[in-house]
């Protein structure tokens, strides 16, 4: 079989503690993420760090996974007699991958061996063991976000067949997912994970929430920005403007001589809190010029300009004090 480095597909060293793998399982999954991400390679990465996690999360399988030794990225390499004993019997010469053969040390790594060789799922001399958690990372709209959704998310649970080889068998389970989720949170699915062995508990299932990228607003945390141009006689005179919101159109007035870079708050316009609550929508505001202009509005402002005694670089003249 070939090697994968685990460690490297994640970022983190061969010593990083469980909470070292969750948090960059999280960081990358919402890097590469193909609903989110830009990247040229996405998909590839994504459905490694996935593999990587899966491994990497599952005390038993690292250790067996750690047991293998140091490789290169893609050498062939053979469980010795010794590996093989303690945590797995299989066929020799069987052509397996990594993925694969660790998978089955979910199945068999605990199990008792007698003559018979290991024992299957529901077996007599097998201590019940539950079933391996899944984290799943799904993408939603900010839409979905505020109002609350449902998602179905999609993975693959190892099932031992009659002829004792991993089978995986493609598994899908609707969440609801409540209004008012931010981005990186995590929620919790009990139960909704990999069966258990032996009567076993399954395990449960971990949701990593991802926001897409909105086309109006920025986010962070519950608070959004959006980006509100005006034109230089509406920041002077003051106007009143409309604006979108994550549940309609809303009037804002503008005052008189407002600056490019001001935020205006409005209060309880963000994304919703779970529970009660709203976080707040910052309107910042943008000076813009127009690029093209009338030969009426060139004089008008040539008129304007002869007259304003305004001078925007006053604080640039005059020698620099010292301190």
């Amino acid at each position: 079989m070939n090697y994968v480095d685990y460690y490297a597909a994640l970022e983190v060293e061969r010593g990083a503690t469980a909470e070292e793998i969750r948090k960059a399982y999280r960081r990358l999954a919402r890097r590469y993420h193909p609903d989110v991400s830009k990247e040229p390679d996405a998909e590839e990465r994504f459905k490694a760090i996935s593999e990587a996690n899966e491994t990497l999360s599952d005390p038993e399988k690292r250790e067996a996974y750690d047991q293998l030794g140091r490789h290169r990225p893609g050498e062939n390499v053979q469980p010795s007699a010794e590996w093989d004993s303690r945590f797995w019997q299989g066929a020799p010469g069987e052509d397996i991958d990594l993925a694969e053969l660790l998978e089955r040390i979910g199945f068999h790594g605990s199990a008792q061996r007698g003559a018979g060789g290991p024992q299957r799922p529901g077996g007599g001399g097998r201590a019940p063991r539950r079933g391996q958690d899944f984290e799943i990372a799904t993408s939603l709209s900010l839409e979905d976000a505020a109002t609350g959704t449902e998602v179905s998310v999609e993975f693959s649970v190892a099932e031992l067949g009659d002829d004792g080889r991993v089978q995986r068998r493609p598994h899908t389970v609707r969440v609801r997912v409540p209004k008012g989720v931010s981005d990186g949170e995590r929620l919790r699915v009990p139960g909704k994970g990999g069966p258990g062995l032996g009567g076993g508990k399954p395990g449960d299932l971990y949701i990593d929430i991802r926001l897409a990228r909105h086309p109006r607003f920025e986010v962070a945390g519950h608070d959004l920005y959006l980006q509100v141009p005006l034109a230089p006689w509406e920041a002077v005179l003051g106007a009143e403007i409309e604006l979108p919101t994550l549940d309609g159109r809303l009037k804002l007035t503008v005052k008189p001589g407002a600056r490019g870079g001001q935020k205006l708050r409005l209060a309880g316009k963000g994304l919703p809190r779970r529970g009660e609550g709203a976080g707040d929508l910052y309107a910042v505001l943008q000076i813009v010029t127009p690029s093209v202009i009338s030969e009426k509005e060139k004089q008008l402002f040539e008129e304007l300009s002869a007259s304003s005694s305004f001078d925007p670089r006053a604080h640039l003249t005059g020698e620099p004090s010292h301190v």
